[in-house]
């Protein structure tokens, strides 16, 4: 890390070295023309925690970072059927924050980017120039920037109609006996009990016959207590039949999902970018893909000379859905794990993993809604609340 002169502005400054920030980072600086600067936080808990980040995007950008990927995706039903589905031409990959950062700092080197180590606590605009100021940022000023995005966790500008946690625990499993097909990602297996208001499924994602990733996630109102996490991921490790096997590492995390609203732009000259800016699908909580195409289409904005505001994530349409799906989750009217399992039963399994990252046309989503119970989204929709 090295220290910013503030004597001149920046052209942008980023705040935040996670998956958004960095990846903005990174296209900035390998496009050159502007002068940047990345702060990411000191160690503590206002960096970014280590966790994986899994999407199917075809874009290669990071592949150097993947650490395992899949052809075929497993989905079990309620009931116990399983059904695997091939997902050519996409591929389901594997991302480690640790890695992630790895490519970046690599990429970064080669770049004119500065980064600098402190704690933002206040962004201002005067005019055309915006100040980014707090512990270790800047020398003795804040730094001053014509442009800043920045990527810190933001809550919503408003209330939603309905605001749920995607929130998980997972534990890397080593068996002492071969157990997983390394082959097939476990997408989503409904078999765990299901909570009131919401879904609740495991997630396997094994990398050799002996090792994998397995998770415990829920879509409700509120996280669980690390035991009661650790209880369902012992409940599902047997419903897996798993030999005996070592705990090597754990993850835990809660995305929100919600209707609420997150600009893009919260000044003229200041821009909210991934999580922050709304990048987290609403009815799905994937987010990583969203992300890097916010990235890649700032970084074109200013290699073309346009306005550099983030695009939305998502469209107008697939935030309505989402927005209703959520009710009905939220209300009971809807069995999510039925029908998140009769998605793929129903429908090609590209479209699928389209529609949950957003990606879908509006005839392919008036088709995939069909697999909804029509009497349960017309009540929802009709409810007043």
């Amino acid at each position: 890390m090295v220290a910013a002169s503030s004597a001149e502005p920046a052209d942008v400054v980023v705040v935040g070295a996670g998956a958004a920030g960095l990846a903005l980072a990174c296209r900035l600086g390998q496009h050159g023309g502007q002068d940047v600067v990345l702060v990411d936080a000191p160690p503590g808990p206002a960096r970014s925690p280590v966790r994986t980040w899994c999407s199917w995007a075809d874009d290669d950008y990071w592949d150097d970072a993947v650490s395992a990927r899949w052809d075929r995706i497993g989905v079990v039903a309620p009931d116990g059927s399983a059904s695997t589905y091939d997902l050519a031409p996409l591929s389901y990959r594997m991302i480690r924050s640790r890695d992630y950062e790895r490519v970046a700092a690599a990429r970064l080197a080669a770049t004119d980017v500065r980064r600098v180590e402190g704690l933002v606590t206040g962004i201002d605009q005067r005019g055309d120039v915006v100040t980014v100021s707090g512990p270790g940022v800047g020398d003795e000023e804040p730094l001053r920037a014509r442009w800043v995005f920045d990527t810190r966790p933001a809550a919503p500008a408003g209330p939603g109609r309905v605001s749920l946690l995607q929130h998980f625990r997972g534990w890397f499993v080593r068996t002492r006996e071969d157990a997983f097909d390394p082959g097939v990602a476990g997408l989503m297996d409904f078999r765990p009990a299901q909570p009131p208001g919401g879904v609740a499924f495991g997630y396997v994602l094994p990398t050799s016959p002996r090792e994998a990733l397995v998770e415990y996630t829920e879509f409700s109102r509120s996280a669980l207590t690390a035991e009661q996490y650790d209880v369902a991921l012992r409940r599902y490790t047997g419903l897996l039949g798993l030999p005996p096997y070592d705990v090597v590492a754990t993850e835990q995390g809660a995305i929100p999902m919600t209707d609420a609203p997150f600009p893009r732009r919260t000044l003229s000259r200041v821009f909210r970018l991934g999580a922050a800016g709304g990048a987290t699908r609403p009815s799905t909580g994937y987010t990583f893909g969203a992300a890097q195409r916010q990235a890649a289409a700032v970084a074109q904005a200013f290699l073309d000379g346009g306005d550099p505001c983030p695009p939305p994530a998502y469209s107008r349409r697939h935030l309505r859905m989402d927005a209703l799906l959520l009710r009905a989750l939220d209300s009971g009217e809807l069995d999510g794990a039925a029908f998140f399992a009769q998605l793929f039963a129903d429908h090609p399994t590209e479209r699928v993993l389209r529609f949950l990252d957003g990606g879908t046309t509006l005839r392919e989503d008036l088709a995939l809604m069909a697999s909804a119970p029509r009497t349960a989204m017309v009540r929802t929709a009709l409810r007043r609340r």
